[in-house]
């Protein structure tokens, strides 16, 4: 059996600002071309399809475009989980349709395959349960047996993993709930199947990017890779953006990570998704399909000031990537010199002035009680950039202050008061609700802070 391995495809992300949905479709159209070129029998993919809760039309559009292709007419099974930015019943809305032609869609970590069933074509859901099925693909004489994990937060979960704020016990309780769900699950492997894993979590020891939603304040919810069981011969995940081998698990585990760069600290390694040739009592062989889709994103240094960064422009050095520019001065960039940079290469994203040492000015931090706004932001500027702000600059943000103002009338301030008296009474019944070992659905989304999807949508 051949499997594709793939995750975190956000589609609908910007950067800054920047639509990156043509680049998104260039990575599905290399996608599509890889499963029909390397023969695929099953596409994984691990979660974070999309980058919000409520993605664009566009980013749903392309979504359903590629499982539509990658599952070519019932001729090879995809299995796609929800992720984090996932919202999980949006996810799975078409599943009445997708699944008549062995698209297996799941949203949670107690998804039963088994719920719509699979007609008139060659892929079968042979069995399944909560969090489990056996598939069988054409072409195989063989069946796979899958555990499918979903995002599996506290709330996802639907319980209580522990009374403890603590974030040691929290954590061992999470990694212990996880666990045990993977011990259970994994009585259904057999040695006459493929046995995997698809899930989407963060085990210990992965490396992290700067794009990656923290699941968590803390470390509350990272698993020990120790509990994966070992008669699994592939464990694809989602949630790290880079591509990477989990060495310290039992069995074979692997992050695909995301197809694009989507930060400026992903732009020092190549972008993967993985092969995986497996059958029935025999190691898994893993190889990986490096990517060239979408625009590279690189970060220049130019420590010789602005006119090392022109020239780099006029040589056209990276023409076909996004960039990260910052440049050693000694004087504030003036909007004028800003705007010729850009016009030399349009795929310049940022332009961060960084002053020499020993030029700036080493400012204090007074207390900023009774102190006017715009006495604040001048100082602010001063502390980032080394030095005073251009008046121009000073009179444009007293404009937007000015124009904002009049918008701040007694029924809002009235709405914010409320808010915030919300906000704290959240807070206590969380923390209430943990000593009384109440599980009550403020300690699932307050407590344990996940700074998720789920909370992002529910705020």
């Amino acid at each position: 059996m051949r499997i594709l391995h793939t995750s975190d495809w956000h589609l609908g992300k910007s950067l800054e600002q920047i639509n990156r949905i043509s680049e998104q479709r260039e990575f599905i159209d290399c996608l599509c071309t890889t499963v029909e070129e390397q023969k695929i029998d099953l596409v994984l993919v691990a979660g974070d399809i999309y980058d919000t809760y409520n993605p664009s039309a566009a980013a749903e559009e392309l979504f359903y475009e590629a499982i539509e292709r990658l599952n070519d007419k019932g001729r090879r099974a995809v299995v796609v989980i929800a992720g984090n930015h996932d919202n999980p019943e949006r996810l799975c809305a078409a599943s009445a349709l997708t699944y008549k032609s062995g698209i297996i869609l799941l949203g949670y970590p107690a998804s039963d395959a088994g719920e719509h069933k699979i007609k008139d074509i060659d892929i079968k859901i042979v069995d399944s349960g909560p969090g489990w099925l056996e598939l069988s693909v054409p072409g195989c004489g063989h069946h796979a047996v899958i555990i499918t994990m979903p995002y599996p937060s506290e709330a996802r979960l639907e319980e209580v993993l522990s009374q403890d704020a603590d974030e040691g016990s929290l954590q061992r309780a999470y990694s212990e709930k996880i666990g045990g769900i993977f011990a259970n699950l994994g009585e259904k492997f057999r040695d006459d199947t493929v046995n995997l894993i698809v899930a989407h979590l963060f085990l210990m020891g992965g490396s992290t990017s700067d794009s990656e939603r923290t699941l968590q304040v803390g470390g509350a919810m990272t698993v020990n890779p120790g509990v994966m069981p070992d008669k699994t011969h592939f464990a694809a995940l989602g949630h790290l953006h880079r591509p990477q081998e989990i060495r310290n698990a039992p069995c074979p585990v692997f992050y695909a990570g995301s197809p694009l760069a989507y930060s400026f600290s992903e732009s020092d390694y190549s972008k993967a998704v993985y092969i995986v040739d497996a059958k029935p009592g025999e190691k898994a062989v893993v190889t990986p399909v490096y990517l060239d889709c979408g625009k590279p994103l690189r970060k220049w240094v130019a420590e010789e000031g602005i006119g090392q960064a022109i020239k780099w422009c006029e040589e056209g050095r990276d023409p076909n990537a996004w960039i990260d520019l910052e440049i050693v001065t000694d004087r504030v960039l003036t909007s004028d010199e800003q705007k010729n940079i850009r016009s030399l290469h349009p795929g310049i994203i940022n332009i961060r002035p960084r002053l020499k040492l020993g030029e700036a000015e080493i400012l204090t931090s007074p207390s900023r009680e009774g102190r006017k706004i715009d006495d604040l932001f001048s100082d602010y500027y001063k502390y980032r950039m080394g030095a005073s702000i251009p008046d121009d600059l000073m009179m444009a943000f007293v404009e937007v202050l000015n124009d904002n103002s009049g918008e701040d009338d007694g029924e809002n301030a009235a709405n914010r008061e409320s808010d915030d008296s919300q906000v704290n009474n959240d807070s206590q019944q969380s923390t209430d609700s943990r000593k009384k070992g109440k599980g009550s659905e403020s300690v699932k989304n307050v407590m344990y802070r996940e700074v998720t999807a789920d909370e992002t949508e529910a705020s």
